[in-house]
């Protein structure tokens, strides 16, 4: 008799407790559950969206090597609009520009590499887009236009490749001190085994020797 009365007492007091604080257990409980559900909903969300993604890159890369830019050009822009956070996307965007590039449709190229460097989430993917883009307007004599988008921050790998880029453009303009410069930043900047450095110094020696300065020729 004595451990029923325990028993009832404990029975009493877990009522009271719960008349007390069930109400707020149970929506604490809801809410943990509503996390844990919205997480692995999102988890779920974000694995099929990069099967979907590496689904239509494949796609992508197909019409690449059949050199069908007007195939590559509709994948990229699914791709774009589907599946813009994707790391997918942004190769897609780099992969599309060169596509357009190859076939002569400088005008689609930009609108390629303009979107990597406004959605990309990765600097490196920003860094390639700017200097490929800077390399279309130099063929379209956009001069200015192509040192402007050099004069931002870029990651330290590319220093060479900035240099070297806006040495070309410098170039063209007949600013052949600033050209040099910039050619030798580049070279500087390289690793002395980078293969690169080859094509640099071509450049260079190409401007020729710098002029003597005033006091050089006293």
């Amino acid at each position: 008799m004595a451990y029923d009365l325990e028993e009832q007492e404990q029975l009493a007091t877990m009522k009271a407790w719960w008349t007390q604080h069930g109400n707020l257990v149970t929506w604490l409980l809801i809410a943990a559950l509503a996390v844990y559900a919205g997480w692995s909903g999102w988890n779920y969300y974000q694995r099929n969206q990069a099967v979907q993604a590496g689904q239509l890159f494949d796609e992508l890369q197909k019409a690449v090597t059949a050199k069908d830019n007007v195939k590559v050009q509709r994948a990229a822009q699914d791709m774009e609009e589907k599946f813009p956070r994707t790391a997918y996307a942004q190769m897609t965007g780099l992969t599309a520009a060169k596509s357009a590039f190859d076939s002569n449709d400088l005008k689609t190229a930009k609108l390629q590499l303009q979107w990597v460097i406004d959605h990309a989430a990765d600097e490196e993917y920003k860094a390639v887009a700017k200097v490929r883009l800077a390399g279309v307007l130099l063929d379209e004599k956009a001069y200015d236009d192509g040192l402007k988008l050099l004069v931002t921050d870029f990651p330290k790998a590319f220093a060479g490749l900035v240099a070297d880029r806006k040495g070309d453009l410098l170039g063209a303009q007949n600013k052949l001190p600033e050209a040099r410069a910039s050619y030798e930043a580049a070279l500087a900047a390289m690793e002395p085994r980078n293969p690169g450095r080859q094509l640099i110094q071509l450049k260079l020696d190409a401007l020729g020797a710098a002029p003597a300065s005033p006091k050089a020729a006293q």
